[in-house]
Formats: structure tokens, sequence, C-alpha cells
């Protein structure tokens, strides 16, 4: 094949080396605009796979980079006066500069042409298609070519919040990745600093753009901005000066991180590779590990799929999926510093736990294998903070306090519909389904939503909370809780509004049922969908009587026995449907603006505090994002919902979200509603309780230690399994655990099994 690789960077150079290691008699010319020796960053982050992964393709060029590496294996953390280390992080470092020059020698000794100081614009790309077999651009974030052919490859670009400028400095930080925030008179500033060679470090510096602004970066030359960053970060570099090699940019070289996604990588014969296809931010170091691993796998599929258009079709279905992973953990990097304002004033143990495990790629267990003194020190300052003093055990095992309520762990069945309730009466079967997760070692059980009426139900078998026998049903429960386990009990009170009169959950979920549907309510005569009935919008009389039975449900669940009580404002529901903008159409004094909104629900909520015993907690359970951007609730409008329910004395948050309208597109993943937690708790100071699929130990010892929330809610691992939390506990190697004393001879076979790594099955 003739092919042409525009971009001289080490996509382009190591894709040709990996086609002429396939194949010498590929005529292959790398193209690049500036000269042989130009390079605009300072290092580059790769990890022991990825050199693993270049030695198996070519020995010679991965054993001269080996030749280069700087290695660390710690990651030290300065913030609020102290440098906090782990260790076990396993990082290489290669100055780019000699990264390229590595890849240009190797290239040129397999008969690889390079044309330097060679520019290419834009109209000329078409010229280049028709002369080679193949165009490779990896001509980098600004591509000519995917600009050029934006229609096929459908680019969407993000532009992040955040400003940084890329230095380097010869204080090497040479025994540890380090991260450094500085308060300033202008707001916090931050470094990335790592070693490369032998004296020389990369040192990126960031902060948010007000920060940028009040400093006056914008308007700085170069030098300016340079002496700026070394006085604000003076007492780290030893006396050394900060460098820029961005000698082509005039000004202060400061910029926004652009996220990069295309819809297709490739086009006729015409493909693209590196931060020309996809970005991933600089705080987890993975471009050049995609570029590299990238041309690996093209040049594979070019030589073993029988054509062109198959090589570039296996070559992205298999390279989207990895990077979109790392895209994924990047996000999560990028938003992490972009808030990392929020997280400033935890405490510094708390802070580097937050710091390291940003992305989600590292994990609480993940952390115990690669520094487990440090891991057990941070899980120790954990369990001090709850008044466990002295205790060594994970987060998930640390009490916690609501009021007067006292929880033996943070672990919460979360409310779960068994649609199995008769004209509002819980059964033998919701006996059994909540007595055996209370059993099971949950601290924390919540019953399904229970209606304050019988026109507040969403389908004929959902429970109630309004005549006497439900309260002797449910007053059945709390005392079997109460007397055999020591889990606490939480009463979800709500009512269905315009989700109301619809089928069971394992027919048709929200549809209205096929006959006996009966009136329902809303804050406007807005259907939850074309195929449900329209609900009569609430006048006065409603909300008074609404408000009553409540109140009145309150009142039955304290009778019960109930330990907690939640007030259901999310989903769609009756209260949500007066929150979201997306179903409250009102222009009456409760509509409109947030604060009428909320005027509804906060009677309501404030109605039932009043009735609820003082030393009882309540909760709310809120949907956080609605999940259509701007025009329904924000995770903006979240944090003030969380405010203005601390004002009426609210003591924690259930941070849900969506469910609020049929046009909502979530996105899902592991921990997928946890952001919401994380911001409502650090930026109110409120409790909060994190919920949406999470299923592992790990993830919620991770939410815990983090700060992103106060309790983790669990729900379908708690179908599958009732006794979740005790199996947990013996996965990780818990003993403190209290088992039903009848069950203790089954704790003690999977105490062995989980020592000896082996399970039930």
């Amino acid at each position: 094949m003739r092919i042409a690789c525009l971009g001289g960077g080490p996509a382009g150079l190591y894709f040709a080396i990996s086609m002429k290691r396939r194949d010498p008699s590929h005529e292959i010319v790398v193209i690049e605009r500036n000269r042989p020796d130009d390079t605009f960053g300072w290092g580059v982050v790769l990890s022991d796979e990825t050199l693993d992964n270049l030695a198996a393709n070519d020995a010679e060029s991965a054993a001269r980079i080996r030749e280069h590496f700087a290695y660390w294996d710690d990651i030290a953390v300065i913030h609020d006066g102290m440098r906090t280390v782990s260790t076990g992080h396993g990082f290489c470092g290669i100055g780019r500069h000699r990264l390229l020059l590595l890849l240009q020698e190797r290239a040129r000794e397999l008969g690889v042409e390079l044309r330097f100081e060679t520019d290419i614009p834009e109209e000329c790309i078409d010229e280049l298609r028709r002369e080679f077999d193949l165009v490779l651009a990896a001509d980098g974030l600004n591509s000519r070519t995917r600009q050029r052919y934006a229609e096929h490859f459908e680019p969407d670009i993000e532009v992040r919040a955040c400003k940084f400028v890329w230095l380097g400095t010869h204080q090497t930080f040479d025994d540890a990745f380090t991260f450094i925030f500085e308060k300033t008179e202008h707001g916090w500033v931050w470094a990335h600093a790592y070693q490369f060679d032998a004296d020389t470090a990369t040192f990126i510096v960031e902060c948010s753009e007000p920060t940028w602004r009040a400093f006056g970066f914008g308007e700085m030359s170069k030098e300016e901005s340079i002496a700026t960053c070394e006085r604000i970060f003076a007492r780290h570099l030893g006396g050394h000066a900060l460098m820029s090699n961005a000698h082509h940019i005039r000004g202060s070289a400061w910029i926004n991180f652009p996220r990069v996604l295309c819809a297709r990588w490739s086009f006729d014969n015409v493909v693209l590779m590196g931060d020309a296809a996809a970005t991933a931010h600089f705080s987890i170091g993975s471009g050049t590990k995609l570029a590299l691993e990238s041309a690996i796998a093209l040049a594979d599929y070019l030589h073993s799929e029988p054509d062109m258009a198959s090589a570039f079709t296996r070559y992205e279905e298999e390279r989207r999926l990895e990077v979109l992973r790392l895209q994924s953990a990047a996000r999560n990097s990028t938003e992490w510093f972009e808030q990392v304002e929020r997280y400033l004033d935890l405490d510094p143990v708390q802070f580097n736990y937050s710091l390291l495990t940003r992305s989600q790629r590292i994990s609480h267990e993940n952390l115990r294998l690669r520094d487990p003194a440090w891991l057990a020190s941070a899980e120790r300052w954990f369990q001090a903070q709850a008044g466990n003093e002295g205790s060594a055990r994970a987060p998930m095992f640390a009490p916690y306090r609501l009021r007067d309520m006292q929880l033996v762990n943070r672990v919460v069945v979360s409310p779960m519909a068994q649609y199995k309730a008769v004209h509002g009466s819980p059964t033998d079967w919701h006996f059994v389904h909540y007595a055996e997760r209370a059993k099971g070692g949950a601290g924390l059980v919540y019953t399904e939503m229970t209606c304050v009426s019988p026109e507040g139900h969403i389908t004929p078998g959902c429970p109630g909370l309004y005549t006497t026998e439900h309260e002797a049903a449910w007053k059945r429960l709390c005392d079997f809780v109460h007397a055999e386990t020591p889990a606490k009990l939480c009463a979800q009170i709500g009512h269905s509004g315009p989700k109301g009169s619809t089928q069971l959950g394992w027919q048709e979920m929200d549809a209205p049922l096929a006959e006996g549907n009966w009136p329902i309510l809303a804050a406007s005569a807005v259907p939850w969908s074309a195929r449900n009935q329209v609900p009569k919008a609430m006048d006065r009389a409603d909300m008074d009587r609404v408000r009553d039975q409540f109140v009145a449900a309150a009142r039955m669940a304290e009778r019960a026995g109930f330990d907690m009580l939640e007030v259901h404002a999310a989903h769609g529901y009756l209260l949500s449907s007066f929150i979201t903008p997306l179903t409250n159409r009102r222009d009456d004094e409760y509509g409109g603006s947030l604060e009428n909104r909320m005027r509804y629900p906060l009677e309501v909520i404030r109605a039932v505090r009043a009735a609820w015993p003082a030393h009882k907690p309540l909760s709310v359970r809120i949907s956080a994002n609605d999940w259509v951007g701007d025009e329904g609730v924000t995770p903006d409008e979240a944090v003030e919902i969380a405010r203005l329910l601390q004002a009426a004395e609210v003591d924690i948050v259930d941070v849900s979200a969506g469910q609020t309208s049929t046009r909502a597109r979530p996105v899902y993943g592991r921990m997928f509603q946890t952001p919401f937690s994380d911001r409502i708790r650090n930026e109110t100071g409120m409790a909060t309780m994190a919920v949406g699929n999470i299923y592992q130990a790990d993830h919620v010892n991770s939410i815990l230690m983090a700060g992103r929330a106060d309790l983790v809610c669990l729900a379908r691992p708690h179908l599958a399994d009732p006794y979740w939390t005790l199996h947990a506990a013996a996965g990780i190697q818990d003993r403190e655990c209290d088992w039903p004393e009848p069950y203790r001879a089954g704790r003690d076979q999977l105490q062995r099994l989980a020592e000896r790594g082996e399970g039930w099955v």
C-alpha cells in the first residue's frame, strides 16, 4: 500500500512503524507541518501494560523507549498544608520530545519517509486521498482532515470549563506524581507535576475560569503568566523556574481542554487516529496510550481483514469501546477537577481519597492492593469520625446517627415496589420480604412507596397508610424487626399524582389499567403520556386534603413504630409534578420559578415534620436531574432544592434522578446518580443518600470514603440477595457483622470459604 500519515506525533509515527514491521514493501510517508524537534507538551505517561504491548509489536523501539523512562510508584497530594502520600500506583514517564525523536529514528530505519515543515492545507487533502491508497489522519486536536470531512465523521467537540497551561520545570518531583493545591487571593490554583527525565518534570497549572480572569492571565504575556505561576507555587519549586515550549503561541498559552468524539472514524480511504478521533483529559494521562494502541490495532486489521473497509470496521469496533471507557473515566476526572473547590474543605485524608478515586478506575479494594497501610489508616480515620474510635472496619460498617436514630452501618435497602398489597394492606409477602432484608444485615430498610390515600395509589397492588388495618400490619413488621434485628425501618410515604391508576410493575409499567381506573391529581392537567388519563389540576381544596393525608399517614407511621420517615417527592409522582417544570404549567403562586414550584411540596413537608416526632429523622427523595437539559430540573436546581429542604428541617435528602418524563435520556453507568448526591452534600453540607446502579461493597465503600454520600442505597442487589450485607462482609473478610443466632453456622462456613477465595456455588 501507499500510505500518507498526516501528523508526525506518536500516532502517525507509530502507525507507520507498525505497518512497516508487518510488510516492509509498504510505501509510507509521514507529513508533519512542524520541525522534527518541535513539541508543545512536556512529559508522556504510559503504563506497564502499554509498554508490554509496544514490546510485542516492535521490540526494538520499545527497548529504546524503556531506556529513557522515569519510574515512580507514589502519588503525593499537597493540600491544606499537609502532604499525603500513597504508593503502589506504578507510573512511568518519558519526555514527549525524546519519544518523538526515538520514533522518528525507528521509522527512518524501517524505510518510512519523513517530511517535516510540510503544511497540508485543508483543500489539498482531497489530492492526497487520490494519490495514496490510505490516508491516516493523525493530525491532532485541531485536525484539518476531521474538519474537511466533518459531515462524514460528525465530530462532537465539548470545551471543558477549567483553564490550564502546560509548563515544565527542573524541580523534578522525582519521588512522586504530585498534585499541589494553593489558595490564592483570587481563588484556588492547582498543579499536576511529574518527572519524565533525569532533570525535568511536567508542571501543568490549572484553575477555574473565574480565578483565571481575576488574575488577568488572558491579558498577560507568556513570560508574565509564567512569573505569576512561579510566585503561586514558589514554596514547591525549590528555587527552580517554570518553562514553556509553546513558542508558536502568542499570549499566555492558557487553554480550555476540548473533549473530542466522532460518530465515525473512517471515510472512504481516510481514517482518524489519536486526538483527531478522540481525546482523553490530561488528568488521567491516557492520550498517548490510546494513540499507540490504536496504531497497533489498525495495523493488525489492515493485514488480517480481506479489504480496507473491513479493517476500518474492525478497528473502530475494537478501539471505540476502549476509547469510550477511557473517555468516561476522563470525564469523571475532568469534572472532579472542575468542581474541586467543593472538596477543598474536606479533611486531607478524605480529600486525598476523593482525588485518587475521582475517575472510578481506582476503587476501594484496588487501593487496598496498591497501598494497604495507607488505606487502613484512612479507614481508621473514617471510623473515628463516626464515633467508632479504634475500629479499622470498612466505611460501610461505620455507624451513623440521624437525630436519635442510630444505625449500625451505612447500607440501606432501597424502596422497591412489590405490588402485592390487597386493598392497600401489606400482606404476609411484605412481612417476609422486609423481615428477611432486616435480618440480612443492612442498617436501614425502607418500605416501598406507601400511599397516603386510595386515590394516591400507583397501582392496585400498592400498599397504603390510611386505615387502621394498614397501621396494624405495618406495626406487626416493625415489632418483629425491632425485636429480632438491629435494623431500623423507614416508611416512605407518597401520592402517585399523574402516574396513578396504572398497571402492576410486571405488567406494563406506567400504563393505564385496562379497566377500573380511578381519577388522578397533579400540579397541572398534564398526562404522564398520551395513553394515560389527563389528571385534574389541583385546586386549593385538593391541596389541603392531600397535605392532611400526608400528615395522617405520618402519624400512623409513628404509631406503627417506624424509626424514620421519607416523603417521596421524586419520579414524577404528585409532589414531583409540582417541582419539575416539565409537568408544572401553573400560572399561579405554585408555578413558574423554583421558589413557586417548591411552595406546595414544602407546605406538605413542613406539615409532616410538625406531625412527626422531633427525635426521629425525616428524609425527602428528589429527582436531581430530569435528564432533559435546561427544560427540566437540573443538578444546579437540585442543589437549591436541597437548601430549601434543609431550611424545612429535613435531615437527609435521598438523591435519585429522572423518571419524571417519558422524554428523559439518562446517562447510565456504575454509580451513575452518585454525582448528584456528591454535589448536594459537598455544596450544601446536607446529609445525603446515594442511589443508582450501586451493587458492590467496593462501590459502597468508595462512595462513603470519598464523602460523596452519608448512606448508600442498594435496590436490585437486595432483590437478588436479602443477605447482601452479611455476604458482602464475608467477602471483604469483616467478621464483626451481627448474624441472627440461628444462622451462625452458615456464617462460619461462608467466612471459611471467603478466606479460601471460594463462594457458595
